[in-house]
């Protein structure tokens, strides 16, 4: 939020939803872009390698669907979904992540920015 309002960009206009996993997030981008009350989307989500599956079939369809979700609906849809090969809670990668989190909030912010602009110049 900090480099979102570092770029001119109003913080109080961004909203929080939750999901209750990562694959569930392509369907709420695309609710929330349908709305028409967004300008841009940004998915966030952490895919760990739980066990039960592979997570790269999650990975894969998490990204494929928010990139189908932005075409769909002509709203640009930003991911931050991180997909970890090992992931353990503890420390370590808490803290690891929550820093990775953190740049890479700072790299969406800074491509969402320059979309909405680059669009709004297209017209």
């Amino acid at each position: 939020m900090a480099r979102w309002s570092e770029l001119g960009h109003d913080p109080a206009g961004i909203e929080f939803f939750e999901t209750p996993g990562a694959f569930e997030i392509p369907l709420h981008a695309q609710r929330l872009a349908r709305t028409g009350r967004f300008a841009a989307v940004v998915a966030a989500g952490l895919v760990v390698d739980g066990g039960i599956y592979r997570h790269e079939f999650v990975a894969s369809a998490v990204i494929d669907g928010l990139m189908r979700v932005q075409l769909d609906t002509d709203v640009p849809v930003f991911s931050a979904v991180l997909t970890p090969h090992h992931f353990h809670e503890h420390l370590d990668h808490d803290a690891f992540f929550t820093a990775h989190f953190d740049k890479k909030g700072q790299e969406v912010a800074n491509a969402c920015s320059a979309t909405l602009a680059g669009l709004a110049a297209i017209g």
